[in-house]
């Protein structure tokens, strides 16, 4: 294990992780927010904004879309979207604002549905509106024209009447016309539909920022509220595993920063489940063996997404091998005994015992005997990693009331998310 003092990790690789996993919700979607944040780009830079403006722009440009990821719902609605305010577009802004780091996106985000209305759009009921939210809805509404089986060039002309017929009414005239200037610039089309857009933009030029851990952890806890909100089955899991991976590394006597790497893969450890279907996480009963299968594939989908994160190859190991087993009958990966780091171990024995003792809508938690002799046995059949559990067991009375005082809290902010939608 690398002995760090401290971890700096670049606010746009968090970002494009969190826009692929958006992708991964919905396919017919796929590139989708690479897009508009790449159309959103050219068009503020082709209008001349200042280049911080442009960054942010391009940032929620790559977001948009995240209140609609804490929808049970899948993201091909967009598509179908009246041109006005949506209720997604008020919950990804109420999600990010409060997330420190990137709080200054969200007033962007939550109007990037709001007609322009002949200039009523510069506010909405006494708040003032971001520019960068009109250029994010021409942008959002360009590339859901896009059809994938027709050459670009060709769609240009119909895709560029259709909006200009909604000149003022719908979107910006100096917004338009800045779309008109880049209509005859093949490369950027051509550019808006390759496999990785945004990798077409010197994301050098924005010096972006470097996040310390602990705005890590901020980022990575609305991660894992995205992930958790979708389902009202996992709704305080995240923190519930995040919180007893941090203590059992403490007390394993890992670093500071160790500790709160371990609480961010924590959050982090179900990220994959955004491409399982709800159906299957809130089926009550057993699964099948095609859903079994489906389900088996969410940590594989936890590791791709983290895997192009710098900075993150312990963080992402720690939180995608949490159902690899000592034994190697674990997956996806089959990893067994050494290959499995001290971190990965932690995190399996806070997942097992997590889901183990936490209620779910359709039964009851373990209590210790039962919690006990489920871990003993995983231990004897060289599942869990023995050291770590006998950790967990000789403190088992402050282990769980960190479960429960952490999914309490996590569980307060669901509701507290739900009333807001509601």
């Amino acid at each position: 294990m690398v002995q760090l003092d401290e971890i700096r990790i670049n606010l746009f690789a968090l970002l494009k992780s969190i826009s692929n996993a958006q992708d991964l919700v919905s396919p017919l979607l796929s590139n989708h927010h690479q897009q508009v944040a790449y159309l959103s780009f050219r068009l503020a830079k082709k209008l001349g904004l200042p280049l911080e403006e442009q960054r942010d722009i391009f940032l929620a440009g790559l977001v948009h879309d995240i209140g609609a990821l804490s929808s049970d719902k899948r993201l091909e609605f967009i598509e179908k979207e009246p041109m006005n305010i949506d209720n997604h577009a008020f919950i990804g802004a109420k999600l990010m604002q409060e997330c420190r780091p990137i709080q200054d996106l969200a007033l962007i985000i939550k109007y990037h549905h709001l007609p322009w209305n002949h200039g009523k759009g510069t506010s909405h009921q006494g708040e003032r509106v971001s520019f960068g939210s009109h250029i994010i809805h021409l942008a959002d509404r360009v590339c859901t024209m896009i059809k994938k089986d027709k050459n670009i060039l060709t769609q240009l002309p119909h895709i560029l009447a259709t909006i200009k017929a909604n000149k003022d009414s719908v979107f910006v005239a100096g917004v338009i016309e800045a779309l008109e200037e880049l209509s005859v610039e093949e490369y950027t089309w051509l550019d808006l539909m390759s496999s990785y857009p945004v990798n077409r933009i010197d994301i050098e030029q924005f010096h972006m920022d470097l996040l310390d851990i602990d705005d890590v952890i901020e980022i990575t806890l609305l991660f894992s509220r995205i992930i958790d909100f979708r389902s009202r089955f996992t709704a305080k899991h995240s923190a519930g595993v995040a919180n007893i991976a941090y203590q059992l590394a403490k007390l394993k006597g890992f670093t500071s920063i160790q500790c709160k790497m371990m609480l961010v893969a924590g959050y982090l450890h179900d990220l994959g489940k955004l491409v399982i279907s709800n159906d299957i996480l809130e089926k009550p009963g057993s699964l099948t063996m095609d859903e079994f299968n489906e389900m088996r594939s969410h940590t594989y989908y936890t590791y791709q997404l983290l895997d192009s994160i710098p900075g993150f190859e312990e963080i992402k190991e720690w939180a995608a091998y949490h159902h690899e087993r000592l034994d190697g009958s674990g997956y996806p990966f089959h990893i067994k005994g050494d290959g499995l780091s001290t971190g990965a171990r932690i995190m399996a024995v806070a997942d097992v015992f997590t889901a183990i003792t936490e209620d779910r809508p359709y039964r009851l938690g373990m209590d210790d005997e039962q919690s006990i002799k489920v871990l003993n046995n995983m231990v004897q059949n060289n599942a869990l990693d023995k050291e770590i559990v006998d950790i967990l067991i000789h403190n088992l009375q402050m282990i769980k009331e960190l479960r429960e005082k952490s999914q309490r809290m996590a569980n307060e902010k669901y509701e507290a998310f739900f009333r807001f939608k509601g």
